[in-house]
């Protein structure tokens, strides 16, 4: 028996040692290959393909590298031989089609691909390696048949996912978008993987032409086969560009085909919320509202809804948080609805006493560490306001300690930066700035970025004074809602000669901040005509500066909806469209000129 086990073991490990110096050998001739030394490639995949003639990688890497040095008649001997011993392997024919290719031998090249393709007639299991080789070789038309033939022959494959993916190679998205939805319609599991391949191709711009193809496929296909995944696909299409609106026809409609769940019209509000979208945010909230049969649900929906009140500046804000008090009280559930109403206590009333007051008493009701925190940032908030800087500190520096690694914790310790910032304390600010550069919320790193760059354009250098304190200065007020204490500051800062000797003139560093500061703090005045002088005096000094994109949107937005002259807005949409193809305003340019123009969306 120990004589049995002792040649069991040498027998087992010679065989994973020879295992062992093949994979070496292939990684080598692989290396050799790819560094174009087909020769040495040719020497190592020739030993390997004699010990191991079934392994189909050596061979087709042994064919190649025959091909790369001339040497066609020996790999077509080679692969002639190969057909006679095993006449079952139809896939070799793909192989030696492609040897003749390689000579312009064309019709001699046609003839073996045609016999792989028909193979498949009686021998379908090899549709997917056929379908591969012509795939590798881009001979995508060929592919396209050989899955479809092997498909034709057995119902039980689907290849689908691979025709899609050639198609969309080949350009012809409508194909890609079709085999896409074939694949899903035989198998719902598929969503995830349809939805993951589809968004390589749709864009945020509706008018994008695989949007438009993607859109109408799908509608095709809703219509003659009603199906949950359509609307599914439908609703997130219509989320990507933006058009929430549509989105929730389609959500709704799956609603109530299924009876089922609100959550996806909650969370297509809250998107549709946080792009400023109020009027399909409000229907969201309200159908979940009317249709919720948990309290919960719906005090989470009138959270928004007296949101959306707020940031629409409704004259009846003050009564439905109110009445959604009443009905709901105050306590536990209702900690959200009670720091909103703080915020617009704060904000909008300016009555930040009272909205520290209902801060205080809903820590009461808080439970968690989260629901504390959440309460604290919002506290830390309204002492800023106040201009009580330490003491807000204090509470953003306590939800770090508290909630490490959290995105609370990452928003606290932007807190923290932008307060110093306000305090005239750059260097601390800077600090903390460094640290959310890399955050993993965008919107917490791409503020914390816009504020390191603010400070570092502009600090002091060598002890002289840069106008940054009169700028931070100048935002604390614009966040305190004294606008016109504000635009004093910069005001004073412009005409400033103990700063500049001439004043703030082009030229300066901080001349641009300042003019886009002061454009905001105008328009928040209702002085916009004005706040147009201001971004102009930025184009006329910079007009390759980094703001323009944004010069250029605000004054868009100021022509369009305050000063409602429709040329003038067109003029600075099509400027972003046109000189700033790869600004974030670009798809909402596009959009909002088409519609001045008159287009049909």
């Amino acid at each position: 028996m120990k004589q049995f086990f002792l040649a069991f073991f040498l027998f087992t490990s010679c065989l994973s040692f020879a295992q062992s110096e093949d994979q070496n050998s292939f990684y080598l001739a692989e290396t050799y290959y790819r560094q174009g030394e087909y020769e040495k490639a040719t020497q190592i995949f020739e030993k390997l393909y004699q010990k191991s003639s079934f392994n189909t990688t050596y061979l087709t890497r042994l064919i190649s590298c025959y091909q790369e040095t001339d040497k066609f008649s020996t790999a077509e001997n080679l692969l002639k031989n190969r057909i006679k011993k095993n006449t079952t392997h139809n896939y070799l024919y793909v192989l030696l089609g492609y040897n003749y290719q390689r000579q312009q031998l064309k019709e001699l090249a046609q003839v073996n691909y045609d016999k792989a393709i028909n193979s498949l007639e009686e021998f379908a299991n090899y549709g997917g390696i056929i379908g591969r080789l012509f795939k590798d070789y881009n001979l995508l038309d060929y592919a396209i048949l050989a899955y479809e033939k092997a498909m034709q022959k057995n119902p039980n494959v689907n290849y689908n996912f691979q025709i899609a993916q050639i198609y969309g190679e080949k350009g012809e998205y409508q194909k890609m978008f079709e085999s896409y939805i074939n694949l899903l319609d035989k198998n719902d599991s598929y969503l995830d993987l349809v939805q993951r391949y589809a968004s390589r191709y749709i864009t945020d711009d509706a008018e994008n032409e695989t949007n438009i193809v993607f859109r109408k496929t799908l509608l095709r296909k809703a219509a003659s086969n009603p199906k949950n995944e359509w609307n599914i696909l439908l609703s997130w299409l219509f989320a990507q560009q933006k058009d929430y609106n549509k989105a929730f026809i389609q959500e709704k409609a799956l609603y109530q085909r299924n009876n089922g769940d609100l959550a996806e019209i909650f969370n297509l509000g809250k998107i549709a919320f946080d792009n400023a979208d109020y009027g399909a945010a409000s229907q969201c909230f309200q159908f979940v509202n009317e249709n919720a049969f948990l309290e919960e649900e719906k005090i989470d929906a009138n959270v928004y809804i007296a949101k959306i009140a707020v940031a629409t500046k409704s004259s009846e804000t003050e009564n439905l948080f109110q009445q959604l008090f009443t009905e709901f009280g105050k306590n536990q559930q209702t900690i959200d609805l009670q720091v909103t109403y703080a915020d617009y206590l704060t904000f909008s009333k300016n009555e930040p006493l009272q909205a520290t007051k209902v801060l205080e008493e809903a820590l009461t009701y808080a439970n968690s560490k989260f629901e504390k925190g959440n309460i604290k940032l919002k506290l830390g908030d309204v002492l800023v306001f106040r201009g009580k800087f330490n003491k807000a500190l204090i509470y953003f520096s306590q939800i770090q300690t508290q909630l490490k690694g959290s995105e609370l914790a990452q928003e606290a310790r932007f807190k923290v930066a932008q307060t110093s910032y306000f305090k005239g304390d750059f260097t601390w600010a800077k600090a903390q700035l460094k640290v959310l550069k890399s955050s993993t919320t965008q919107l917490i790193a791409n503020d914390a970025v816009d504020l390191f760059l603010r400070i570092t354009d502009n600090e002091p250098v060598d002890s002289i004074p840069s106008g940054l304190k009169q700028l931070a200065q100048a935002e604390l007020l614009s966040y305190q809602n004294k606008n016109k204490e504000g635009l004093e500051v910069i005001e004073n800062l412009f005409a400033s000669k103990d700063l500049f000797a001439n004043g703030l003139v082009p030229g300066e560093v901080i001349y641009d901040d300042a003019l886009f500061l002061q454009a905001k703090l105008r328009i928040k005045e209702g002085q916009y005509l004005e706040s147009i002088s201001s971004l102009e005096k930025i184009i006329a000094a910079d007009n390759q500066g980094f703001l323009v994109d944004d010069i250029y949107f605000l004054m868009a937005e100021t022509y369009n909806y305050q000063l409602n002259d429709v040329e003038k807005a067109k003029e600075f949409y099509q400027k972003i469209i046109f000189d700033h193809p790869s600004s974030i305003y670009l798809v909402e340019a596009r959009k909002k000129f088409r519609k001045l123009r008159g287009d049909n969306l």
